[in-house]
Protein backbone atom coordinates (compact mmCIF):
# COMPACT_ATOMS: atom_id res chain seq x y z
CA UNK A 1 0.00 0.00 0.00
CA UNK A 2 1.35 3.40 -1.15
CA UNK A 3 0.44 6.42 1.02
CA UNK A 4 0.30 10.44 -0.38
CA UNK A 5 0.21 12.76 1.67
CA UNK A 6 -0.09 16.39 0.63
CA UNK A 7 1.38 18.94 3.13
CA UNK A 8 4.13 18.48 5.51
CA UNK A 9 2.50 20.47 8.55
CA UNK A 10 1.99 18.58 12.10
CA UNK A 11 -0.73 16.64 10.97
CA UNK A 12 0.53 15.35 7.61
CA UNK A 13 3.99 14.92 9.11
CA UNK A 14 2.80 12.99 12.21
CA UNK A 15 0.65 10.35 9.78
CA UNK A 16 3.33 9.61 7.85
CA UNK A 17 5.49 9.04 11.00
CA UNK A 18 2.98 6.33 11.75
CA UNK A 19 2.48 4.73 8.76
CA UNK A 20 6.16 4.37 8.07
CA UNK A 21 6.52 3.04 11.32
CA UNK A 22 3.52 0.22 10.60
CA UNK A 23 5.74 -0.57 7.03
CA UNK A 24 3.82 1.38 4.68
CA UNK A 25 5.28 3.44 1.65
CA UNK A 26 4.80 6.74 2.46
CA UNK A 27 5.36 9.84 0.02
CA UNK A 28 4.57 13.38 1.46
CA UNK A 29 4.62 16.51 -0.98
CA UNK A 30 4.94 20.32 0.61
CA UNK A 31 4.65 23.61 -1.36
CA UNK A 32 7.12 25.46 0.71
CA UNK A 33 10.87 25.29 -1.03
CA UNK A 34 12.08 24.48 2.53
CA UNK A 35 10.74 23.68 6.02
CA UNK A 36 11.42 27.37 7.14
CA UNK A 37 9.47 29.47 4.48
CA UNK A 38 6.40 30.72 6.25
CA UNK A 39 5.51 32.76 9.55
CA UNK A 40 3.18 30.50 11.16
CA UNK A 41 3.28 32.05 14.45
CA UNK A 42 5.33 30.53 17.66
CA UNK A 43 3.82 28.29 20.59
CA UNK A 44 1.68 25.56 20.35
CA UNK A 45 -0.10 23.50 23.22
CA UNK A 46 -0.26 19.93 22.92
CA UNK A 47 -2.93 18.61 25.62
CA UNK A 48 -3.64 15.01 26.81
CA UNK A 49 -4.76 14.21 23.52
CA UNK A 50 -2.14 15.55 21.74
CA UNK A 51 0.12 13.59 24.21
CA UNK A 52 -1.98 10.39 23.47
CA UNK A 53 -1.66 10.70 19.55
CA UNK A 54 2.02 11.48 19.52
CA UNK A 55 2.72 8.39 21.97
CA UNK A 56 0.63 6.42 18.99
CA UNK A 57 2.24 8.10 15.72
CA UNK A 58 5.51 8.24 16.39
CA UNK A 59 8.54 5.87 16.83
CA UNK A 60 10.25 6.14 20.14
CA UNK A 61 13.38 8.26 19.15
CA UNK A 62 11.38 10.42 17.61
CA UNK A 63 8.91 11.32 20.20
CA UNK A 64 11.93 11.32 22.91
CA UNK A 65 13.14 14.26 20.46
CA UNK A 66 9.82 15.69 20.23
CA UNK A 67 9.79 15.74 24.16
CA UNK A 68 13.69 16.85 24.87
CA UNK A 69 13.12 19.86 22.36
CA UNK A 70 9.38 21.05 23.64
CA UNK A 71 9.07 23.58 26.43
CA UNK A 72 9.05 23.14 29.92
CA UNK A 73 5.92 22.56 31.77
CA UNK A 74 3.40 25.25 32.13
CA UNK A 75 0.75 25.18 35.20
CA UNK A 76 -1.13 27.57 35.37
CA UNK A 77 -3.65 29.68 33.03
CA UNK A 78 -5.25 33.18 34.36
CA UNK A 79 -7.05 35.90 33.32
CA UNK A 80 -7.13 39.66 34.04
CA UNK A 81 -8.33 42.83 33.64
CA UNK A 82 -6.16 45.56 31.70
CA UNK A 83 -4.38 46.73 34.87
CA UNK A 84 -3.55 43.05 35.88
CA UNK A 85 -6.15 42.35 38.21
CA UNK A 86 -6.61 38.98 38.33
CA UNK A 87 -9.95 37.33 37.23
CA UNK A 88 -9.64 33.75 37.51
CA UNK A 89 -6.94 31.38 37.91
CA UNK A 90 -6.48 27.85 37.06
CA UNK A 91 -3.61 25.86 37.92
CA UNK A 92 -2.70 22.23 37.15
CA UNK A 93 0.31 20.71 39.74
CA UNK A 94 0.47 17.26 38.59
CA UNK A 95 1.16 17.42 34.79
CA UNK A 96 3.77 14.35 34.74
CA UNK A 97 6.75 15.01 33.21
CA UNK A 98 6.59 12.99 30.23
CA UNK A 99 4.08 15.08 28.87
CA UNK A 100 4.33 17.40 26.40
CA UNK A 101 2.83 20.84 27.69
CA UNK A 102 3.94 22.92 24.41
CA UNK A 103 6.04 23.05 21.80
CA UNK A 104 7.89 25.90 19.27
CA UNK A 105 6.08 24.94 16.34
CA UNK A 106 9.23 25.25 14.00
CA UNK A 107 11.39 23.01 16.11
CA UNK A 108 8.41 20.40 16.80
CA UNK A 109 8.59 20.28 13.08
CA UNK A 110 12.05 19.64 12.98
CA UNK A 111 11.47 17.29 15.33
CA UNK A 112 8.39 15.58 13.23
CA UNK A 113 10.74 15.38 9.90
CA UNK A 114 13.04 13.42 11.73
CA UNK A 115 13.81 9.55 8.98
CA UNK A 116 11.16 11.18 6.49
CA UNK A 117 12.12 12.15 3.25
CA UNK A 118 9.71 15.09 2.26
CA UNK A 119 9.80 16.69 -1.09
CA UNK A 120 9.44 20.48 -0.47
CA UNK A 121 8.77 22.62 -3.61
CA UNK A 122 5.63 20.14 -4.83
CA UNK A 123 2.46 21.91 -5.07
CA UNK A 124 -0.55 19.30 -5.26
CA UNK A 125 -3.25 21.11 -7.67
CA UNK A 126 -5.65 17.81 -8.35
CA UNK A 127 -5.50 14.30 -8.63
CA UNK A 128 -7.64 12.02 -10.64
CA UNK A 129 -9.11 8.32 -9.37
CA UNK A 130 -7.46 5.72 -12.26
CA UNK A 131 -9.48 2.53 -13.89
CA UNK A 132 -7.65 0.50 -11.30
CA UNK A 133 -9.04 1.80 -8.51
CA UNK A 134 -6.03 4.31 -7.38
CA UNK A 135 -5.20 8.20 -6.94
CA UNK A 136 -3.36 9.85 -9.48
CA UNK A 137 -2.19 13.26 -8.09
CA UNK A 138 -1.08 16.18 -10.15
CA UNK A 139 1.20 18.34 -8.59
CA UNK A 140 3.65 21.89 -10.17
CA UNK A 141 6.78 21.67 -8.69
CA UNK A 142 9.75 24.35 -7.82
CA UNK A 143 13.08 22.10 -8.70
CA UNK A 144 12.24 19.80 -5.70
CA UNK A 145 14.39 19.38 -2.93
CA UNK A 146 13.72 16.96 0.31
CA UNK A 147 14.33 17.49 3.77
CA UNK A 148 17.58 16.26 5.21
CA UNK A 149 16.93 13.46 8.41
CA UNK A 150 17.48 14.97 11.42
CA UNK A 151 19.39 13.15 14.26
CA UNK A 152 17.96 11.74 17.66
CA UNK A 153 19.88 14.86 19.30
CA UNK A 154 18.26 17.17 17.41
CA UNK A 155 21.13 17.79 14.48
CA UNK A 156 20.26 17.49 10.61
CA UNK A 157 22.45 13.76 9.91
CA UNK A 158 24.50 14.86 7.01
CA UNK A 159 22.73 12.86 3.78
CA UNK A 160 24.13 14.63 0.89
CA UNK A 161 21.96 17.52 1.19
CA UNK A 162 22.30 20.55 3.02
CA UNK A 163 21.54 20.43 7.02
CA UNK A 164 18.67 22.90 7.87
CA UNK A 165 18.98 24.28 10.95
CA UNK A 166 16.37 24.21 14.06
CA UNK A 167 16.92 27.73 15.00
CA UNK A 168 14.40 29.63 12.39
CA UNK A 169 12.89 32.57 14.02
CA UNK A 170 9.34 31.35 12.12
CA UNK A 171 7.88 29.01 14.06
CA UNK A 172 4.41 28.38 15.22
CA UNK A 173 2.07 30.00 17.91
CA UNK A 174 -0.95 28.56 20.16
CA UNK A 175 -1.61 29.22 23.66
CA UNK A 176 -0.92 26.93 26.62
CA UNK A 177 -4.19 25.13 28.04
CA UNK A 178 -6.40 27.40 26.74
CA UNK A 179 -7.11 30.68 24.54
CA UNK A 180 -5.32 32.11 21.25
CA UNK A 181 -2.46 30.09 20.03
CA UNK A 182 -3.67 26.78 18.40
CA UNK A 183 -2.03 26.25 14.60
CA UNK A 184 -2.75 29.12 13.01
CA UNK A 185 -0.60 29.83 10.28
CA UNK A 186 -0.82 32.78 7.21
CA UNK A 187 -1.00 30.73 3.93
CA UNK A 188 -2.31 33.30 1.78
CA UNK A 189 -0.24 36.92 2.91
CA UNK A 190 -0.87 39.16 6.03
CA UNK A 191 -4.33 38.26 6.86
CA UNK A 192 -4.92 34.41 6.32
CA UNK A 193 -6.67 32.05 8.56
CA UNK A 194 -5.65 29.53 11.56
CA UNK A 195 -4.73 26.25 10.03
CA UNK A 196 -1.53 23.61 9.23
CA UNK A 197 1.43 23.96 6.67
CA UNK A 198 -1.14 24.80 4.18
CA UNK A 199 -0.24 23.71 0.43
CA UNK A 200 -2.66 26.09 -0.83
CA UNK A 201 -2.21 27.18 -4.09
CA UNK A 202 -4.30 29.33 -6.64
CA UNK A 203 -4.86 26.96 -8.97
CA UNK A 204 -8.17 24.78 -9.47
CA UNK A 205 -8.39 20.98 -8.97
CA UNK A 206 -9.60 21.05 -12.54
CA UNK A 207 -6.27 22.38 -13.48
CA UNK A 208 -4.49 18.95 -13.19
CA UNK A 209 -5.63 18.41 -16.94
CA UNK A 210 -6.12 15.55 -18.56
CA UNK A 211 -2.94 14.28 -18.33
CA UNK A 212 -3.31 13.64 -14.74
CA UNK A 213 -6.33 10.54 -15.57
CA UNK A 214 -2.94 8.69 -17.79
CA UNK A 215 -1.90 5.36 -16.99
CA UNK A 216 0.93 6.37 -15.02
CA UNK A 217 2.33 2.67 -13.49
CA UNK A 218 3.19 2.81 -9.50
CA UNK A 219 5.61 5.66 -9.41
CA UNK A 220 6.24 9.26 -9.80
CA UNK A 221 6.87 10.56 -13.29
CA UNK A 222 6.85 13.91 -15.34
CA UNK A 223 8.40 16.67 -17.04
CA UNK A 224 9.13 18.27 -13.50
CA UNK A 225 11.24 15.76 -11.96
CA UNK A 226 14.59 17.76 -11.99
CA UNK A 227 13.08 20.75 -12.34
CA UNK A 228 10.03 23.13 -12.42
CA UNK A 229 6.99 22.20 -14.38
CA UNK A 230 4.48 19.59 -13.76
CA UNK A 231 5.25 15.95 -11.52
CA UNK A 232 2.89 13.30 -11.37
CA UNK A 233 2.70 10.36 -8.69
CA UNK A 234 0.17 7.90 -8.15
CA UNK A 235 -0.92 5.48 -4.75
CA UNK A 236 -3.42 3.71 -2.99
CA UNK A 237 -4.96 6.37 -0.89
CA UNK A 238 -4.44 10.68 -1.15
CA UNK A 239 -4.54 12.58 2.43
CA UNK A 240 -4.95 16.19 2.20
CA UNK A 241 -2.96 17.63 5.08
CA UNK A 242 -2.81 20.71 3.04
CA UNK A 243 -4.35 23.54 5.61
CA UNK A 244 -6.71 26.16 5.06
CA UNK A 245 -6.28 26.51 1.54
CA UNK A 246 -6.35 22.54 1.04
CA UNK A 247 -6.43 21.88 -3.15
CA UNK A 248 -7.35 18.34 -2.23
CA UNK A 249 -10.43 19.86 -0.23
CA UNK A 250 -11.72 21.72 -3.36
CA UNK A 251 -12.22 18.92 -5.40
CA UNK A 252 -12.92 16.29 -2.87
CA UNK A 253 -15.72 18.79 -0.70
CA UNK A 254 -16.11 21.97 -3.08
CA UNK A 255 -18.92 22.64 -0.66
CA UNK A 256 -17.01 22.74 2.04
CA UNK A 257 -16.52 27.15 3.04
CA UNK A 258 -14.47 28.50 5.90
CA UNK A 259 -16.40 31.71 8.05
CA UNK A 260 -14.62 34.51 8.97
CA UNK A 261 -14.95 35.16 12.52
CA UNK A 262 -14.61 38.68 11.96
CA UNK A 263 -11.11 38.98 14.43
CA UNK A 264 -7.37 39.64 13.52
CA UNK A 265 -4.77 38.32 15.71
CA UNK A 266 -1.21 39.93 15.88
CA UNK A 267 1.23 37.16 16.92
CA UNK A 268 5.09 38.56 18.48
CA UNK A 269 7.88 37.55 20.26
CA UNK A 270 9.68 38.66 23.07
CA UNK A 271 12.90 37.05 24.17
CA UNK A 272 13.09 36.11 28.09
CA UNK A 273 17.17 36.54 28.30
CA UNK A 274 17.32 38.83 31.60
CA UNK A 275 13.43 39.84 30.98
CA UNK A 276 10.98 40.68 33.74
CA UNK A 277 7.82 39.68 33.68
CA UNK A 278 4.68 40.35 35.81
CA UNK A 279 3.81 37.71 38.71
CA UNK A 280 3.07 34.18 37.28
CA UNK A 281 3.02 35.32 33.60
CA UNK A 282 6.05 32.46 33.47
CA UNK A 283 3.91 29.67 34.90
CA UNK A 284 1.87 29.50 31.49
CA UNK A 285 -0.92 31.07 29.67
CA UNK A 286 -2.02 34.43 30.11
CA UNK A 287 -4.73 36.64 29.13
CA UNK A 288 -5.01 40.33 29.73
CA UNK A 289 -8.89 41.36 29.24
CA UNK A 290 -8.51 45.33 27.75
CA UNK A 291 -12.00 47.75 28.20
CA UNK A 292 -11.23 49.04 24.86
CA UNK A 293 -11.95 46.75 22.50
CA UNK A 294 -8.67 44.38 22.72
CA UNK A 295 -7.59 41.38 24.17
CA UNK A 296 -4.25 40.22 24.65
CA UNK A 297 -2.69 36.55 25.28
CA UNK A 298 1.08 35.65 26.43
CA UNK A 299 2.54 32.04 27.28
CA UNK A 300 6.39 31.34 27.46
CA UNK A 301 8.91 29.00 25.73
CA UNK A 302 12.10 27.66 27.80
CA UNK A 303 13.04 24.74 26.19
CA UNK A 304 13.96 21.40 28.25
CA UNK A 305 17.41 21.40 26.71
CA UNK A 306 18.76 24.22 24.02
CA UNK A 307 17.10 24.06 20.53
CA UNK A 308 19.04 26.65 18.81
CA UNK A 309 15.92 29.20 19.45
CA UNK A 310 16.26 31.15 22.48
CA UNK A 311 13.66 31.25 25.41
CA UNK A 312 10.86 33.41 24.37
CA UNK A 313 7.19 34.90 25.42
CA UNK A 314 5.04 34.54 23.10
CA UNK A 315 2.43 37.69 22.22
CA UNK A 316 -0.99 37.97 20.65
CA UNK A 317 -2.86 41.24 20.46
CA UNK A 318 -6.52 40.33 19.07
CA UNK A 319 -9.52 42.22 18.25
CA UNK A 320 -12.61 42.40 15.87
CA UNK A 321 -11.82 43.62 12.34
CA UNK A 322 -12.76 46.97 12.74
CA UNK A 323 -10.92 48.25 15.47
CA UNK A 324 -7.53 46.65 14.52
CA UNK A 325 -7.90 48.15 10.74
CA UNK A 326 -5.60 47.42 8.11
CA UNK A 327 -2.89 44.84 8.80
CA UNK A 328 -0.96 44.93 5.62
CA UNK A 329 1.71 46.38 7.46
CA UNK A 330 5.72 46.03 8.30
CA UNK A 331 6.35 44.05 11.47
CA UNK A 332 7.44 47.07 13.21
CA UNK A 333 4.11 49.36 12.29
CA UNK A 334 1.91 46.12 13.97
CA UNK A 335 4.20 46.72 16.61
CA UNK A 336 3.57 49.74 17.11
CA UNK A 337 -0.65 48.39 16.86
CA UNK A 338 -0.08 46.88 19.94
CA UNK A 339 1.90 49.11 21.72
CA UNK A 340 -0.65 51.44 20.53
CA UNK A 341 -3.78 49.46 22.24
CA UNK A 342 -2.17 48.83 25.55
CA UNK A 343 -1.36 52.34 25.87
CA UNK A 344 -3.47 52.67 28.99
CA UNK A 345 -3.33 49.71 30.19
CA UNK A 346 -0.58 48.16 33.57
CA UNK A 347 2.51 49.36 32.08
CA UNK A 348 3.90 45.88 33.10
CA UNK A 349 1.86 44.19 30.21
CA UNK A 350 2.91 47.42 27.64
CA UNK A 351 6.35 46.48 28.71
CA UNK A 352 6.16 42.92 27.03
CA UNK A 353 4.91 44.38 23.69
CA UNK A 354 7.70 47.47 23.39
CA UNK A 355 10.55 44.43 24.86
CA UNK A 356 9.22 41.93 21.97
CA UNK A 357 11.87 41.56 18.43
CA UNK A 358 10.45 44.45 15.89
CA UNK A 359 10.98 41.91 13.57
CA UNK A 360 8.85 39.14 14.51
CA UNK A 361 5.18 40.74 14.55
CA UNK A 362 2.51 39.25 11.73
CA UNK A 363 -1.25 39.42 11.48
CA UNK A 364 -3.76 36.32 11.13
CA UNK A 365 -7.56 36.59 10.46
CA UNK A 366 -9.21 34.23 12.54
CA UNK A 367 -11.65 31.58 11.04
CA UNK A 368 -13.48 28.45 11.11
CA UNK A 369 -14.47 25.37 8.70
CA UNK A 370 -18.10 25.06 8.64
CA UNK A 371 -19.95 21.90 8.71
CA UNK A 372 -20.57 20.17 5.77
CA UNK A 373 -22.61 16.73 4.50
CA UNK A 374 -20.19 14.06 4.81
CA UNK A 375 -18.77 13.18 0.79
CA UNK A 376 -18.96 9.45 -0.42
CA UNK A 377 -15.67 7.72 1.18
CA UNK A 378 -13.00 6.43 -1.42
CA UNK A 379 -9.50 6.98 -1.86
CA UNK A 380 -9.21 10.62 -1.13
CA UNK A 381 -9.75 12.13 2.64
CA UNK A 382 -8.61 15.44 4.65
CA UNK A 383 -7.10 15.42 8.05
CA UNK A 384 -6.72 18.98 10.09
CA UNK A 385 -6.99 22.08 9.24
CA UNK A 386 -8.16 21.19 5.36
CA UNK A 387 -11.25 20.17 6.37
CA UNK A 388 -12.15 21.41 10.13
CA UNK A 389 -10.12 24.83 10.10
CA UNK A 390 -9.42 25.49 13.56
CA UNK A 391 -9.60 28.89 15.50
CA UNK A 392 -7.00 29.26 17.67
CA UNK A 393 -9.05 29.89 21.13
CA UNK A 394 -8.48 26.92 22.94
CA UNK A 395 -4.92 25.99 21.31
CA UNK A 396 -7.01 22.73 19.83
CA UNK A 397 -6.09 23.02 16.39
CA UNK A 398 -2.80 20.91 16.41
CA UNK A 399 -4.25 18.73 18.81
CA UNK A 400 -7.04 17.62 16.58
CA UNK A 401 -4.55 17.25 14.04
CA UNK A 402 -2.64 14.73 15.75
CA UNK A 403 -5.60 12.99 16.73
CA UNK A 404 -6.94 13.20 13.19
CA UNK A 405 -3.51 11.33 12.71
CA UNK A 406 -3.27 8.58 14.82
CA UNK A 407 -6.90 7.67 14.29
CA UNK A 408 -6.61 7.30 10.29
CA UNK A 409 -2.83 5.52 10.51
CA UNK A 410 -5.21 2.95 13.01
CA UNK A 411 -7.40 2.24 10.46
CA UNK A 412 -5.39 2.16 7.69
CA UNK A 413 -3.07 -0.41 9.52
CA UNK A 414 -6.02 -2.62 11.01
CA UNK A 415 -6.52 -4.68 7.75
CA UNK A 416 -9.36 -3.49 7.04
CA UNK A 417 -10.27 -3.01 3.19
CA UNK A 418 -8.74 0.22 2.98
CA UNK A 419 -12.18 1.48 1.55
CA UNK A 420 -13.87 0.58 4.98
CA UNK A 421 -10.82 2.14 7.01
CA UNK A 422 -11.35 5.37 5.36
CA UNK A 423 -14.79 5.26 6.18
CA UNK A 424 -14.50 4.38 9.71
CA UNK A 425 -11.99 7.55 9.90
CA UNK A 426 -14.30 9.91 8.60
CA UNK A 427 -16.95 9.09 10.49
CA UNK A 428 -15.19 10.08 13.69
CA UNK A 429 -13.19 13.08 12.43
CA UNK A 430 -15.67 14.90 10.64
CA UNK A 431 -18.07 15.07 13.69
CA UNK A 432 -15.39 15.37 16.45
CA UNK A 433 -13.89 17.88 13.96
CA UNK A 434 -16.61 20.29 14.04
CA UNK A 435 -17.70 19.84 17.76
CA UNK A 436 -14.50 21.06 18.56
CA UNK A 437 -14.64 24.18 16.16
CA UNK A 438 -18.27 25.29 17.72
CA UNK A 439 -16.34 25.40 21.87
CA UNK A 440 -13.38 26.84 20.23
CA UNK A 441 -15.81 29.87 18.71
CA UNK A 442 -17.89 29.94 21.63
CA UNK A 443 -14.83 30.18 23.84
CA UNK A 444 -13.67 33.46 21.69
CA UNK A 445 -17.26 34.73 22.38
CA UNK A 446 -16.16 34.98 25.94
CA UNK A 447 -12.75 36.33 25.48
CA UNK A 448 -12.80 39.04 23.12
CA UNK A 449 -15.47 41.76 21.95
CA UNK A 450 -18.23 40.76 19.29
CA UNK A 451 -17.22 41.67 15.66
CA UNK A 452 -18.33 44.94 14.66
CA UNK A 453 -17.89 45.84 18.63
CA UNK A 454 -16.78 49.55 19.11
CA UNK A 455 -13.77 50.17 21.88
Amino acid sequence: MRILISGAGIGGLALAQALRRGGLEVAVYERDPSPQTRRQGYRIHIDHDGNEALRACLPPEVLDLAHRTSGDTGDRIAFYTQDLVELSSQVFPDIPASEITNVDRDTFRQSLLTGLDVSFGHTVTGYDLTPSGRVRVALSTSPPTTSPTPSTDGTAASVGRPAFSASSPTSTAASPASVVGGTSSSPGGPASSAGGTASSVGVTASSAGGTASSDGGDGSSGDGSSGGGSFFDEGDLLVGADGVGSAVRRQLAPSATLRDLGLRCLYGRMPLDGATLPPDFGRGFSWVAGANGYGAGFAPVRFRTPAGVPDYLMTTLVAPTGVLGNLDLPSEALQQICLDASATWHPAVRHLFAAADPTSFFPIAIRAGTRITPWSSGQVTLLGDAIHTMPPAGGVGANTALQDAALLAAEILSGKPLPEAVAAYESVMLPRGFDTIDKSIRMIGRMVPQPGARP
